[in-house]
């Protein structure tokens, strides 16, 4: 009687996804009986570590599904390393609060000086604390702006763009566009403008942004919907990979 209930149980667990149910409903059921519990504590228990583990499980779909390159965290930061102004700042923006408020940050300055490392590691809280994001490359989002065009789901790419809490556009000055790809660019960055956070990382600063879009009319537009009530973050620094390259060819 006890191992058809036993498989019963395993049937039905399985059936409706209850993996840490089916895990745990023995243990818990012994541990149940030796302190008295009442079947509404047992059946309390068994749901909380479901809910723990699905909770645990979304946490972990997230940063994969943001695509972040590397998981780099801000506990890993050198902070010691990092350029004076980043430093200053980085507590509040560690708060997240800059999602909640739909305010940008903007980290410019020469590279490997921690721009892309803080970038992702925001992004990575925010996944952990229940936030969407995404993180891309521009010119990777130009290409897959222009691949949804060729197969007709460019709404459905706007749509999602415009959902994610927080879209991390990494290497941004790194490729010139074409006026097509400036105006891609501009139009989908515009779809968050005010309403959803941004972060970019670029090593122009923004007086040199016309490099990247030719157009001076566009940059200006651009700068001014990026830089409204942003965090301008001046990244300028000495570079920590140069650093770490020299103290590797000292050994």
């Amino acid at each position: 009687m006890e191992q058809n209930i036993s498989n019963e149980i395993l049937f039905y667990t399985q059936q409706l996804k209850l993996p840490q149910v089916r895990k745990n409903c023995i243990s818990q059921a012994e541990l149940a009986a030796s302190e008295n519990q009442s079947f509404e504590q047992y059946l309390l228990k068994l749901l909380e570590l479901e809910y723990i583990q699905r909770k645990e499980n979304r946490r972990k779909a997230s940063i994969r599904y943001a695509n972040f390159p590397q998981n780099k965290y801000l506990l890993d930061l050198k902070r010691e390393e990092l350029p004076e102004e980043a430093l200053k700042i980085l507590p509040q923006l560690e708060r997240l609060d800059f999602i909640k408020s739909g305010q940008n940050i903007i980290f410019s300055g020469n590279p490997g000086t921690g721009k892309t490392h803080i970038a992702i590691g925001l992004g990575i809280k925010a996944c952990l604390e229940g936030y969407k994001v995404l993180f891309t490359t521009v010119p990777r989002l130009l290409t897959q702006i222009r691949e949804c065009r060729s197969q007709k789901t460019f709404r459905a790419m706007e749509l999602k763009f415009e959902k994610y809490d927080l879209v991390i556009c990494d290497e941004f000055g790194y490729v010139s566009f074409d006026k097509e790809g400036t105006d891609l660019i501009f139009n989908y960055l515009s779809l968050r403008a005010g309403r959803k956070s941004t972060i970019v990382t670029t090593n122009l600063p923004f007086d040199r942004w016309t490099e990247i879009f030719g157009d001076p009319i566009i940059t200006a537009a651009m700068v001014d919907r990026l830089a409204h009530k942003a965090y301008l973050v001046n990244m300028t620094g000495k570079s920590y990979r140069v650093k770490e390259t020299k103290l590797w060819l000292r050994k």
